[in-house]
């Protein structure tokens, strides 16, 4: 199982540096927690805003999106997620949705992340997850 923190996927929206190193792993399912869409949406916002996407750029990266989101595997047991996710802000220095992003990816391999990767650009996301036993994917710019 390949899990993506909502990091990793915005690169497969917008282009920048790390795109191509993101298409060639997202060639296999891409699993994500439920609420990965609204925190990819608001990268690609904050990119409007501060005017580094065109108006046509923004529309291709939300299409890219609703794409993306159409196809990929979303984890949306809120309770389960939850439970994980306030026992991970105990261990790690993570923020709230990256704890939630990390528990989800817990909740898809059933506690057992041997093997299992975790995508994502975030540093301080990839040491947790290295440090409960997924397999981090190698680090490209988001």
């Amino acid at each position: 199982m390949r899990y993506w923190d909502a990091s990793a996927l915005v690169p497969l929206c917008v282009r920048e540096s790390g795109t191509e190193a993101a298409r060639r792993m997202a060639r296999d399912a891409i699993v994500t927690w439920s609420l990965s869409p609204v925190e990819v949406a608001s990268a690609i916002e904050r990119r409007a805003r501060e005017k580094k996407l065109t108006e046509v750029d923004r529309a291709a990266a939300r299409a890219a999106l609703d794409d993306l989101a159409a196809a990929w595997t979303e984890i949306s047991a809120l309770g389960s997620v939850r439970d994980r996710a306030m026992r991970l802000l105990a261990a790690h220095p993570l923020r709230a949705a990256d704890a939630l992003q990390l528990a989800a990816a817990l909740v898809a391999v059933s506690d057992r992340p041997a093997g299992h990767d975790f995508v994502c650009a975030d540093d301080r996301l990839r040491q947790a997850a290295s440090r409960e036993g997924f397999r981090v994917l190698p680090e490209f710019e988001a």
